[in-house]
């Protein structure tokens, strides 16, 4: 057990350096005051909580659960939760950074946070991971909340996992306390209290950046092709807008293997076989199976890294043909693989930019629980494009002004928000 964990480190350590880098570049150039700096390059909180379940078979097993909360200088902390087996302290510290900067680009009212449980889900029945995730959420207790900490989903997390987590953190509160606390999650279900749009916010929001970018390089999406790297919720929403733009999909890889077809994938199709194939696109009957080594150095224009971390390394980043890379994931690309890319000329929707869209989309829920408000579909997605178009100009803006590239224009104006957040109010005491 141990020797299978074990090589699973380095990236994760890797994601952990790579948003530190990162941030130390973007606060080099600004001049970041010493004493802000100080306090931004660490977090406020983390927690790490060991809990036990039953099993069906009646065994129990005791589970590793994490929450980090980075920053909360301009509002509650917000972020995902995932269950993967590659989640420990350091991912949850690089991923919950990332949300910092992410949610202070966006403008919104927000802090950074992320966490979630050292697992693989395939292993567990529905009904272990209903007992799992409300354990989870006890065991959390009063660190998150509506005002504190709002969680929402992320890999291999989704509107029911919210469910679970909102039932029973309601069910911790008197009932005269309940139904003011709708917002502790978001990307609950429909019916209970979510948002419309919230399912498809993440992928419309990396669809939306590549169209800006296309704009304003004026290429035409027409015919484009592009790659998807995961196939789960932001990889078939990004796809699925795309291929309406009149882009080609032409190849996906998930967890399971990568599959390519030049004239094009079927983008609800592969939804529909993927689903019935236990999550897997392997099998597809309309696309040809390749080697995942061969992945990034498919002939495409757009390439979606929309899956884990430090994907594109030094190791790939040279055989990548893509002129633009849109960063679904968090942390997709590490900084040694992205010099390399900027210096072939291949720009970077940098992933607190592209991805956005999912916690635009979470803020919106979270407004109209708080408000008692429920907002069309339409609504939703007009508000979101306006959002990600304003983030979008500033970015680029930025970037002219500085002659420097997206991701160190988009790492400026977060720090810089920040900045002004602490010089304007002062630290206590």
């Amino acid at each position: 057990m141990i020797a299978k964990v074990a090589p699973k480190k380095a990236p994760k350590q890797g994601m952990l350096e790579n948003v530190m880098r990162q941030f130390d570049n973007a606060a080099d150039i600004i001049d970041l005051n010493k004493n802000i700096r100080k306090i931004l390059e660490v977090t406020n909180n983390e927690f790490v909580v060991h809990f036990p379940v039953r099993m069906d078979n009646g065994e129990v097993e005791i589970f590793t659960g994490y929450r980090v909360q980075h920053n909360n200088s301009l509002g509650p902390y917000k972020g995902g939760l995932r269950y993967h087996p590659t989640v420990d302290i350091d991912a949850a510290k690089a991923l919950a950074m990332w949300m910092t900067w992410k949610t202070s680009l966006a403008g919104l009212p927000y802090g950074g946070a992320k966490g979630g449980i050292q697992l693989d889900p395939t292993k567990y029945s529905g009904s272990e991971l209903e007992r799992i995730t409300r354990r989870f959420t006890y065991a959390l207790g009063d660190n998150i909340g509506p005002e504190l900490d709002i969680p929402a989903p992320d890999v291999n997390t989704n509107s029911q996992t919210m469910a679970w987590i909102l039932d029973t953190y309601m069910s911790t509160k008197s009932p005269a306390e309940r139904s003011t606390n709708m917002h502790v999650v978001t990307g609950k279900p429909i019916g209970a209290g979510g948002s419309k749009g919230r399912d498809r916010a993440t992928g419309y929001g990396v669809f939306l950046t590549i169209k800006f970018w296309a704009k304003n390089n004026n290429v035409d999406l027409k015919n484009k092709k592009f790659i998807v790297q995961g196939f789960g919720n932001v990889g078939y929403w990004a796809s699925y807008f795309l291929v309406k733009e009149g882009a080609l999909l032409t190849a996906v890889q998930d967890a399971y293997g990568s599959i390519v077809n030049e004239d094009g994938i079927d983008v609800d199709q592969l939804l529909a076989y993927s689903q019935g194939n236990k999550g897997s696109i392997l099998g597809f009957s309309k696309a040809r199976t390749i080697d995942n080594a061969d992945f990034f150095s498919l002939d495409c224009d757009i390439c979606i890294p929309a899956a884990l971390g430090n994907q594109i390394t030094a190791k790939n980043a040279n055989k990548i043909k893509a002129y633009l890379i849109a960063e679904g994931a968090n942390g997709p690309t590490d900084v040694d693989a992205e010099n390399i890319l900027l210096k072939k000329g291949i720009d970077i929707i940098p992933d607190i930019l592209c991805n956005s869209g999912g916690v635009i989309g979470s803020y919106f829920e979270w407004l109209q629980n708080r408000n008692g408000e429920i907002w069309s579909l339409e609504e939703v997605m007009e508000k979101l494009e306006k959002k990600m178009l304003t983030s979008f100009t500033t970015v680029i803006e930025t970037s002219k002004k500085r002659n420097v590239d997206m991701r160190t224009a988009a790492f400026i104006i977060a720090i810089e928000r920040l900045e002004e957040a602490y010089v304007q109010r002062g630290i206590f005491p």
